[in-house]
């Protein structure tokens, strides 16, 4: 036997061994750390007769919002109130929280566009491999991103999107905030009841979901108030001159004109309504929600009414805490945006601590499962359409402050 030969030829069965080996564990590893939708921070990790380490990295979820555009106070004010959560979570975080691993925040802007709002989403999961998401404000925004949402099965928060159709888009998609129908039905109460506006001329944007439907809902709840339309108007987001719509409404003699859309919009429509001679109130929704809406309205707007989810000026401890916190970090008074993006992304924490594992599947479960939970703008109840059922609050435009008018209890 030749010695030397034999003792290569083991060294090289040896190396083989070895090889396949570390291969087998390249592969176990990799088992382990998949999760889901979200990719890597998908898995809640363990310890156990498994001897697997506990995964300790940050958990990734994400937020795709109007940061740029023309309703950028919406992304910019929820972004903010979910990095408050974030911080005071990330700051408390123990071994019996969040699994013992800490938040870590990813923005994407969508512009306030649909086709960016699709691209940010898939990069969130593709690339960031969040668990979970939140956003949008814009229904429209909403139903682009949930789409995509939906298809890779990564459960997605809307803070603020009141279109009903936004979770009918299918079962990984949920909201915190109430629904059209309701704000609709809350602003035709008001007006009828509190203004003793009969007659109500409505304007709408019929190119952009969430006022095309939450005209529809007011108009339906006025009715059944015992008001009556004074005219129907409609207009068109690409068109800012509405001054013969306008002529119709002032020629009709309303009571007060319901104006459902966002603040840029309104704050330029009431102000060329105002020059045109219409005096009466203006009524709006929660899109009219950011200091923008004065900024760009100046008098025209002071001593309108729009229903929302909270005010700031309420003076429940949830509330004042809230403000608080807000004000000393930003130096401004938080918006209705920034309370529910925190609502959104506290609600999504609590779920994270019971789900039994980070998988799109068991986080939508355990979000759903959500009961009376408290938060900034009221107790949230996830319902079985995956919507909040809560209460709105009728706020005035009165010099910088939002003052609640009544609050409307959910039905």
């Amino acid at each position: 036997m030749n010695l030397t030969g034999w003792r290569i030829s083991r060294l090289a069965l040896l190396g083989m061994v070895l090889a396949l080996a570390v291969t087998a564990g390249c592969e176990r590893k990799r088992n382990q750390t998949g999760g889901g939708g979200g990719g890597s921070s998908g898995s809640a990790g363990s310890g156990g007769a498994g001897g697997s380490v506990p995964d300790t990295s940050p958990i990734q979820i994400g937020h795709f919002g109007s940061m740029s555009g023309s309703e950028a106070t919406f992304g910019q004010s929820t972004d903010r109130g979910i990095r408050l959560a974030i911080e005071e979570r990330n700051a408390a975080i123990d071994a019996g929280t969040l699994k013992g691993r800490k938040i870590e925040l990813t923005t994407e802007d969508d512009a306030g566009k649909p086709q960016e709002a699709g691209t940010a989403v898939t990069k969130l999961i593709t690339r960031t491999k969040v668990v979970a998401i939140l956003g949008e404000v814009a229904s429209g925004l909403s139903m682009a991103g949930g789409q995509v949402a939906q298809q890779y099965g990564v459960p997605m928060i809307s803070p603020s999107s009141t279109n009903p159709a936004v979770t009918q888009i299918g079962d990984m998609i949920f909201r915190v905030c109430f629904l059209d129908e309701f704000q609709g039905h809350v602003v035709a109460k008001f007006a009828v009841e509190e203004l003793k506006a009969k007659r109500v001329a409505i304007l709408f944007d019929q190119g952009q979901p969430y006022s095309k439907g939450l005209a529809d809902f007011f108009e339906t709840a006025l009715k059944a108030a015992g008001g009556e339309v004074a005219t129907r108007q409609a207009y068109d987001t690409n068109n800012p001159d509405v001054g013969a719509q306008l002529a119709s409404i002032n020629q009709a003699k309303p009571d007060a004109v319901f104006l459902p859309g966002y603040y840029t919009q309104a704050a330029n429509i009431i102000a060329q309504a105002r020059k045109q001679g219409i005096t009466v109130p203006f009524l709006g929704g929660d899109g009219w929600d950011s200091d923008k809406l004065e900024e760009i309205g100046g008098d025209a707007v002071q001593g309108s009414y729009f229903s929302n989810h909270y005010s700031p000026d309420e003076e429940t401890p949830a509330v004042v805490n809230f403000v608080q916190k807000y004000k000393a970090k930003h130096g401004v008074a938080p918006d209705a945006l920034a309370a529910l993006g925190y609502d959104a992304a506290n609600l999504l924490f609590a779920a994270i601590d019971k789900s039994p594992s980070l998988s799109g599947k068991d986080l939508a479960a355990t979000i759903a499962a959500t009961k009376g939970f408290a938060g900034v703008t009221g107790e949230i109840t996830i319902n079985a359409d995956r919507d909040a059922s809560k209460s709105a609050v009728v706020v005035k435009v009165d010099h910088g402050k939002r003052p609640a008018i009544k609050r409307y209890p959910a039905e």
